[in-house]
């Protein structure tokens, strides 16, 4: 280990054993900073070689202003690698690729490897076709294993074929939480290289925008596309530049009634609203102490819902409880402790580090909510769901239908109304609607249907026809998980069932959360009302929702119904978790099942019945709602760190399934041409040793002008094929049947189908085919411009030699960090994104990809300068420059109208420009390898 300029190397010896460390305390002002920023200083101290990490970039940190937009670039490199499989196919197949690659350029293919450890999680492919029943888990695991079959093959090869990759097999855990249970070491230990141990913090980054879970216990990581990983992977720092900081100080406790959901729904709407894209988050002051482990999790996971890097929690005895909770081997919780303390990342209620920006949440003001119907920060308080639901129905916008809300809070409630307490109304009289409730008619479509069991029911707008436990947000929280199982045991007992027409799920982050909630003996009443266990993954918070009860799906399609689901997900964006629901709302584990009992989003959980019991007696939520000390003595009875060290001890082993798959071998992988799962990717096709000179951007067309809010679900959508979309056309002309064709995200390791895919959400709405859904344009290439699926549009314009560039408006790609978004877009001939803002990730992988992203000037929209997507674009001041530059000049041309401005480049680091101008990241990493061989 070679010694750094400052001088900080020091000892820290911890029950006998001798650690080494970089000693924060050497560096002048270091006190002051925020945890987070302590966490990058050390690794840059730790990491200083003079070149890609200086004393430049140290002091960048070491002297950050908070009241700068950002500081100066540095190099961070992470520990370590998590990938989940969506993401992580093609991260391996990009990896396969690069070793042809670098083969055919005389190179070594061995050359191409993990430096750094990288662990996997196959949790995104099992699907909730089968639910309800007792042996769901069973059938959807077998039916996983024979649609992904090609996939889990190739990642039984690379577990073998590459260093330091591990695979976590199918039906185990979603990474997230098997990354907070398990994987994560809060302090990382390893050898420095003279006969010693290197003591530093634990740090990541992950393939999932949800990776920041992980930040409720301490450790530094956010969510990066998949090129960026494989970068990271590779032994490349990531550039990135020092952000700002936003304290947010909590004081008071939660009151009675509320959850972990409720909590960061109101979080997710604070800083939405504060603006924090792009910046950390770090939580301060005395009211971290009464925020259970959990919890921290729940509010880390859902950063990029707000838009932040990451929202870390600093590192105190909460988290030494939730690390010995968990199975943690004692001398590791020691040396966390210690580590901790010693270098001032342990948390102090009285000291307030530097922050950009200071804000300040009481716990105690935080009420039951939900959120929806399409964005996880438009939050809808618990009492005011009946007016919202009625408001959207009658056509209100999200807007509207919120600034609503805002009038009837005031109308006819208290400012919060927890649901275990007493309320006015007496348990024997049915509750009257207030004037809030009843302002807005909504239009009633009445469908009667007749179930297969014979049984006759009634759909209608508003009805609930999927209610999930799902997702790594809340499954991993034992609170609101062993809640849920109370309500559902308390329902039971007051003979309450689900309504017939709503498909219910269960489906664990963790193995361990099957063993106490059996230990608490809740699973019997959770399947009772069927909830019963359909796979460990992330089903319907990522669309893998399965099909709908038929007899529903009927009633919806055939009357043109506007349907909800509920979830306990992060992510409720349009056509995301099921192409038939319009709606989709996020709430805690306990309100889905009280959703599921009601079958409709028109009832005043707080003040209606949920139905009766078998005297007819009504049966009110709050009759049911578990008390905390409920709540509290059954998870303290049922939850033991054996549950961990048993459930985890054989982790990488997988079942019967996983170990029999035939695994081939060999350094250099053989692609099956007939497969339609994995294919070779065309990113280095004709690559030489040098990059391409930058070229400006003539004559070139829109594929698609796009609004507001558009995310990476609507570039790449991840859900289920419609038979008649050029994705469901391609697998249908190689053979493949409709149920066969699984879904968008098992299928990333074939850039046919993907390619085909993009841009193909039902939902997505292109202002250049204006009166369409889903993945339609126009063909200027043609007379009249005709409208033609966007994929199909891109082959014409390819034909013809047109370069394709998009116009959207402000966050676009917000949403996961979904690297085929880029990929697809890459691929179909777009050469540049002219957009209002962009979320961060996806402006990345979009630069990772070779592709330029714009920014319009500043208060200024495509529509704004009068726009159409109709014109040609020009866009020069890229060629004859060694360095990309700041602003190029945009020139659009239609009908003999020209219209010119200057945007923004948005290629934001040295280091982005590198990956800019050798055509993408990949190509660079390529190069370099070649370069040092």
């Amino acid at each position: 280990m070679s010694t750094n300029s400052y001088g900080t190397e020091g000892k820290l010896v911890v029950d006998d054993l001798t650690y080494t460390i970089h000693r924060l305390d050497r560096i002048e002002g270091s006190a002051r900073l925020p945890y987070s920023l302590k966490v990058l200083l050390e690794n840059l101290l730790r990491c200083e070689d003079g070149h890609l990490v200086n004393t430049e970039q140290i002091d960048a940190v070491a002297q950050w202003d908070p009241s700068a937009a950002h500081g100066r670039e540095i190099q961070f490199t992470p520990a370590r690698v998590l990938m989940q499989d969506f993401t992580g196919v093609p991260c391996v197949v990009d990896l396969v690729a690069m070793r042809d690659a670098i083969t055919d350029l005389g190179g070594d293919p061995t050359k191409i490897n993990p430096l750094i450890p990288t662990e996997l999680v196959i949790d995104h492919s099992v699907i909730a076709d089968v639910f309800g029943r007792a042996d769901a888990f069973k059938l959807n695991a077998q039916l996983e294993f024979e649609r992904n079959q090609e996939r889990y093959q190739l990642l039984r090869w690379a577990q073998q074929a590459f260093r330091d990759f591990a695979v976590v097999p199918p039906d185990t855990g979603i990474c997230h939480q098997v990354n907070l249970e398990h994987l994560a070491r809060t302090v990382f230990t390893r050898e420095d290289g003279q006969g010693g141990t290197l003591a530093y913090p634990d740090t990541l980054v992950g393939t999932d925008s949800h990776t920041p879970m992980v930040n409720g216990l301490g450790v530094l990581g956010w969510g990066v596309g998949g090129i960026e990983a494989e970068a990271a992977m590779l032994g490349q720092p990531m550039s990135m530049l020092v952000p700002q900081v936003v304290g947010l100080k909590l004081i008071g406790e939660l009151p009675a009634g509320t959850t972990a959901t409720d909590l960061v729904l109101t979080i997710a709407e604070l800083l939405r609203q504060t603006g924090v894209v792009g910046k950390f988050v770090e939580f301060y002051g005395p009211g971290v102490a009464n925020v259970p482990l959990a919890n921290r999790a729940t509010i880390g996971n859902m950063s990029p819902e707000y838009g932040s890097t990451c929202a870390i929690f600093p590192i105190d005895q909460v988290t030494l409880d939730y690390l010995r909770l968990t199975g943690r081997e004692e001398k590791q919780i020691a040396l966390v402790e210690a580590y901790a303390k010693e270098q001032g990342m342990w948390h102090d209620p009285e000291h307030e580090p530097e922050y950009s920006v200071r804000l300040e949440l009481d716990l105690s003001t935080v009420e039951p909510s939900i959120a929806g119907p399409k964005r996880p920060q438009d939050r809808i308080p618990l009492k005011l769901v009946p007016h919202a639901i009625s408001q959207l129905l009658t056509g209100s916008s999200v807007e509207e239908a919120l600034q609503g809300l805002d009038e009837a809070s005031s109308e006819s409630f208290p400012a919060s109304d927890p649901i275990a307490i007493d309320h006015d109304s007496p348990e024997d009289e049915p509750h009257t609607p207030c004037s809030c409730e009843s302002a807005h008619e909504w239009p009633s479509k009445t469908t009667p249907i007749t179930l297969a069991d014979g049984r006759s029911a009634s759909v209608d707008n508003g009805h609930v026809v999927i209610a999930a436990i799902t997702s790594c947000t809340n499954t991993s929280n034992p609170s609101v998980m062993v809640g849920a199982g109370l309500l559902a045991q308390k329902a039971v007992e007051r003979g309450l069932v689900s309504q017939p027409w709503v498909k219910t799920s269960l489906a664990p982050g963790s193995r361990v959360v099957t063993d106490y909630l059996d230990r608490a003996g809740l699973t019997p009443s959770l399947e009772k009302l069927g909830f019963n266990l359909v796979g460990y993954g992330c089903t319907t918070c990522i669309g893998n929702s399965g099909p709908l009860i038929p007899e529903v799906s009927t009633a919806v399609t055939g009357s043109d119904l506007t349907v909800c689901s509920v979830l306990s997900g992060n992510r409720n964006f349009e056509g995301r978790i099921h192409p038939e629901t319009r709606m989709n709302f996020l709430c805690s584990p306990p309100l889905v099942i009280a959703y599921a009992l009601a079958g409709t989003m028109h009832v005043n959980l707080l003040r209606d019945a949920l139905g009766t019991d078998p005297d007819g007696k009504p049966v009110y939520l709050r009759d049911i709602w578990p008390t905390e000390q409920e709540v509290a003595e059954l998870v303290d009875g049922s939850l033991r760190a054996d549950m961990f060290t048993t459930g985890y001890a054989d982790l990488f082993a997988g079942d019967d399934n996983w170990r029999s798959l035939p695994v081939p071998e060999g350094e250099i992988f053989q692609w099956d041409e007939s497969s339609t799962y994995v294919r070779r990717p065309p990113y280095f096709d004709g690559m030489g040793r040098e990059p391409e000179p930058l070229a400006d951007i003539t004559g070139a067309r829109v594929l698609a002008k796009l609004g507001d809010s558009v995310t990476t679900d609507h570039i790449s959508p991840a859900g289920a094929f419609k038979t008649d979309s050029p994705a469901g056309a391609y697998l249908t002309e190689h053979g493949l049947t409709r149920k066969e064709f699984n879904s968008y995200g098992s299928r990333r390791g074939n850039h046919e189908v993907m390619i085909r895919g993009t841009f193909a959400n039902v939902r997505l709405r292109n202002q250049l085919a204006p009166g369409t859904e889903g993945g339609w344009t126009r063909d200027l290439t043609k007379p009249d411009g005709p409208v033609t699926t966007i994929y199909d549009a891109s082959v014409s314009y390819a034909e013809a030699g047109v370069p394709l560039v998009l116009l959207a408006g402000a966050e676009y790609g917000s949403g996961s960090s979904r690297d085929w978004a880029a990929k697809g877009t890459t691929l179909l001939g777009v050469r540049a994104v002219l957009a209002t803002s962009y979320e961060r990730i996806h402006r990345s992988n979009l630069i990772g990809m070779g592709v330029l992203p714009l920014q319009f000037p500043e208060g200024e929209n495509a529509d704004s300068m009068g726009l159409t997507g109709e014109e040609t674009f020009t866009i020069t001041g890229l060629a004859g420059g060694e360095n990309v530059p700041a602003t190029v000049q945009v020139q659009a041309e239609q009908d003999g109208r020209s219209r010119s401005f200057e945007a923004t480049v948005r290629i934001d680091t040295p280091a982005e420009a590198a990956y800019y101008r050798h055509g993408g990241i990949l190509q660079y990493v390529l190069r370099q390898l070649l370069e040092a061989q």
